[in-house]
C-alpha cells in the first residue's frame, strides 16, 4: 500500500511583498525536491474578516508613509526581553475561525510560516491542544523582534548567526535554530551574464548601471530619492522599479525627466516585473530600502547597496547588519545621494571589495536548505511540544471553535 503524500502548509501574510516572496521560494524548492508532496501556500489574512484585513494592511502602509518614526517607536517598544505573555490576541479572538478551519481540514504534517501573524496563531493552537503538527518559522529579516517569537515551534530558520545566538539567549533550543539565510527564488542562484542582461533590456553594455527599487506599495519618498540623482556626475543609466503602483510610477516618471535632462543619464521606469534577478544581474549598484528579501536578492547577485529611506525598525536593523558586513553604505540625507554614489563608483578598489563581501555573505540556496530540513523533519522527527524555557503551557484553557 502506497504511503500518502506528505502535506505541507505554508502561511504568509500580504503585508508588503517580502513575506509572500519568501513563501513562494520555499514552495518552489519543496516542489523541486519532492514532486509527490502536497504543498499549499496561503495568505493568512485571506482568512480574516475583510474589515480586519484592510485595517491591518492599511495601518502599516500609512505608518510608513505618514508616521515612520511612530512605527520605529512601536517596533523598539516591542523589542524587550522575551516574556511568556501572549501575542496577537486581537487576531486570535476575532479572526481565528477561518484559519482554524483550514488547518483542521487540510491536516498538514508541517506548517511553515513566513510572517509573525500566522506563526503566533499556530503556536496558540498548539498551546491549547487544538492542533498537532511540526511548526517551522522562517524569519524574513536579519534581526529578531519579539513579534516573531512563538511559544511552540519545531524549527526556526534565521538569516544570520547573531540572530541564532540572540534567540538561544532568550531560551530557545540552539539545535532547533538553523542559520540558512533568508529564502529567495532559485532564479537568484543562477549565474547570468551582465552584458547579455544589459543588452536584453536595452541598456548600454559598457556603462555602469544603477538599479533603484522604489517600493511597489509606494512606501517612502522614493521619487525624491530619484530626483536627487540629477546631480550625478557619473555616466550611469538608471533602472527605476516602481512595482504594481501606477501613482508611484507617474511620480517617478516626472522625476526621471528632470534627472535625464540635468545629468544626461537615461532613466528607465518599469512597473511590476518577474525578472528582478535579471535586472540585478545587469546592474552594478542598488539604491533602495533594506528589506530582508530585496537585500538578500542583491547579495546573491553581488550588488552593493546604497540604503535610503529604510523603514524604522526592522529595515534599519537590516541596514546595520549589511553595513557591519561592509556590503552597503547608507545615505541619511537625500541631497547628498548623488555625491555618495559618485564617490563610491569612483573608488573601484572599495567597490570591488564590497562586491566580494556581498557574494561571500549571500545565501542563494536558503530556500533549498529550508526545504530539505522541512522534508527531513516530516520523515524523521516526532511531533512534540517544544517551547522556550520561560513558557508553561496553559492546556486547561479551552478553545472555542465556531
Amino acid at each position: 500500500m502506497l504511503e500518502p503524500p506528505v502535506r505541507i502548509l505554508i502561511l504568509s501574510a500580504s503585508i508588503g511583498t517580502g513575506h509572500l516572496r519568501a513563501a513562494e521560494a520555499i514552495e518552489l524548492a519543496l516542489q523541486e525536491q519532492d514532486a509527490n508532496a502536497e504543498v499549499r501556500h496561503e495568505d493568512a489574512l485571506r482568512f480574516a474578516n475583510a474589515a480586519f484585513r484592510k485595517l491591518y494592511q492599511k495601518s502599516y502602509i500609512n505608518l510608513v508613509n505618514k508616521a515612520p518614526q511612530l512605527l520605529g517607536f512601536l517596533y523598539n517598544y516591542a523589542d524587550k526581553a522575551w516574556t511568556n505573555q501572549t501575542h496577537g490576541i486581537a487576531f486570535e479572538r476575532w479572526n481565528s475561525t477561518g484559519l482554524i478551519d483550514l488547518v483542521h481540514e487540510y491536516k498538514p504534517d508541517i506548517v511553515v510560516c513566513t510572517h509573525p501573524l500566522p506563526a503566533d496563531m499556530i503556536s496558540w493552537l498548539t498551546c491549547k491542544g487544538a492542533f498537532s503538527a511540526h511548526h517551522a518559522v522562517v524569519i524574513t529579516d536579519y534581526d529578531i523582534n519579539p513579534l516573531w517569537l512563538c511559544h511552540h515551534y519545531s524549527r526556526y530558520f534565521v538569516g544570520i548567526e547573531e540572530t541564532r545566538q540572540h534567540m538561544a539567549a532568550l531560551g530557545y533550543r540552539p539545535e532547533l535554530l538553523k542559520v540558512t539565510g533568508i529564502p529567495v527564488s532559485p532564479e537568484f542562484a543562477k549565474p547570468k551574464d551582465k552584458l547579455a542582461m544589459r543588452r536584453k533590456y536595452g541598456l548600454d553594455p559598457q556603462q555602469t548601471t544603477i538599479l533603484m527599487t522604489l517600493g511597489g506599495l509606494g512606501m517612502g519618498p522614493m521619487e525624491d530619492a530619484l530626483l536627487s540623482l540629477k546631480e550625478l556626475k557619473s555616466r550611469a543609466p538608471i533602472v527605476a522599479v516602481c512595482g504594481d503602483n501606477d501613482e508611484l510610477r507617474a511620480a517617478v516618471e516626472q522625476s526621471a525627466q528632470v534627472v535625464a535632462r540635468v545629468s544626461g543619464n537615461r532613466v528607465n521606469c518599469i512597473g511590476y516585473t518577474d525578472h528582478m534577478d535579471e535586472y540585478m544581474a545587469a546592474s552594478d549598484l542598488l539604491i533602495g530600502k533594506s528589506g530582508g528579501l530585496t537585500s538578500s536578492e542583491a547579495l546573491c547577485k553581488g550588488l552593493v547597496t546604497v540604503i535610503v529611506c529604510p523603514v524604522p525598525g526592522q529595515e534599519e536593523r537590516n541596514a546595520d547588519h549589511l553595513m557591519e558586513e561592509w556590503t552597503a553604505i547608507r545615505c541619511n540625507n537625500l541631497p547628498t545621494l548623488a555625491f555618495k554614489v559618485d564617490s563610491l563608483l569612483a573608488d573601484t578598489e572599495k567597490l570591488n571589495l564590497m562586491r566580494q563581501k556581498a557574494v561571500a555573505l549571500a545565501r542563494p540556496d536558503a530556500a533549498k536548505d529550508i526545504a530539505e530540513e522541512v522534508l527531513n523533519m516530516i520523515a524523521n522527527s516526532t511531533v512534540k511540544a517544544v517551547h522556550p524555557t520561560t513558557h508553561q503551557c496553559r492546556s486547561s484553557i479551552e478553545l472555542s471553535i465556531a
